[in-house]
């Protein structure tokens, strides 16, 4: 029988936690945040040292795994900062602030401090490869949730959906990985700019039959659409027409957001879709296991600290 995965060392003991830490965050040995030396770093091995302290001897001064990274300035402990990495990766449609302060024993307050960050951690790189570059299919859609307090009594073309939060995302057909991003206006005018920097000029764009996306096929190879209005929802060919794909996202995201977060102010909803995202794109569909998933979010908390107190759900 297997061990239970939460009873791994690092998980409970804070050494152990400091050097599954280090192994991902520095594969080739310590490296000094303040002077990037890496050939003159020593543990300091003092009584009253903390745990993880190293020392430069080019530049003199100390330093932990923690500098430059989502855990810098915290004091909470870092083996449960790894529970709570866990927790968030595993979880298919989130785990609230509420709930990892009951779990975790920290307070309410900390737990939605280490939810932010772990989702900035989330957060791609810049320099991402365009979806549908082999000239795959590409799903493109945009759905609505949330109120935008910019726009409380707004009521156009999408009558209600216009107070609503806008949020376009991208699935790549291919790959099974999704990219999303908040949009101030649901207009060809603003997902242009968008599309062209995230999808491949060689790709297929699979959408619904919106008016907004009438002159896409311009930009792209192709572009194929199922006329939702007309109730079409599937048309199959050698292109397999639909959007399903990406409806099933949203009804991840949708189920975890309602479900889960319940509330989300439009300044923080970047930071949700960046979890979504990251779950999805590396889920157990595309053979990374929760382990794996963890794993591959530790990696990503270098350079992505959050310095500000953000205030708000």
């Amino acid at each position: 029988m297997a061990s239970p995965i939460l009873a791994a060392p690092h998980f409970h003991n804070e050494e152990a936690a400091y050097r599954f830490v280090e192994q991902r965050v520095w594969p080739r040995g310590p490296v000094c945040p303040h002077c990037g030396g890496v050939e003159r770093n020593r543990p300091m091995t003092g009584k009253t040292t903390r745990i993880g302290t190293y020392k430069c001897y080019d530049c003199r001064k100390p330093f932990t795994v923690k500098i430059g990274t989502i855990f810098e300035s915290s004091h909470i402990a870092l083996r449960l900062w790894l529970q709570a990495i866990f927790l968030i990766a595993s979880s298919k449609k989130g785990i609230s602030s509420n709930q990892l302060h009951r779990t975790l024993g920290v307070t309410l307050k900390s737990a939605w401090f280490m939810s932010h960050r772990i989702r900035e951690a989330m957060q791609p790189g810049r320099g991402l490869a365009p979806f549908g570059e082999g000239g795959t299919g590409v799903e493109v859609d945009e759905t609505f949730i949330g109120n935008n307090p910019d726009n409380p009594r707004a009521k156009g073309e999408w009558g209600n959906a216009d107070k609503k939060n806008k949020v376009l995302s991208l699935v790549d057909r291919k790959t099974g990985q999704s990219r999303s991003m908040v949009v101030d206006r649901v207009s060809w005018d603003t997902l242009k700019p968008i599309l062209l920097e995230n999808i491949s000029h060689k790709a297929l764009l699979l959408t619904d039959d919106a008016r907004h996306y009438k002159v896409a096929r311009v930009y792209f190879a192709g572009h194929e659409t199922v006329t939702h209005s007309a109730g079409e929802y599937v048309r199959l060919s050698d292109r397999n027409v639909h959007t399903n794909t990406i409806e099933g996202f949203f009804s991840i995201f949708k189920r975890g957001m309602k479900g889960v977060y319940q509330h989300c102010s439009k300044q923080h909803l970047h930071r949700y879709l960046a979890e979504f995202d990251f779950r999805y794109s590396n889920r157990v569909k595309l053979g990374v296991t929760d382990v794996e998933r963890a794993d591959k979010l530790l990696r990503g908390v270098v350079g992505k600290r959050l310095t500000y107190q953000t205030t708000g759900a």
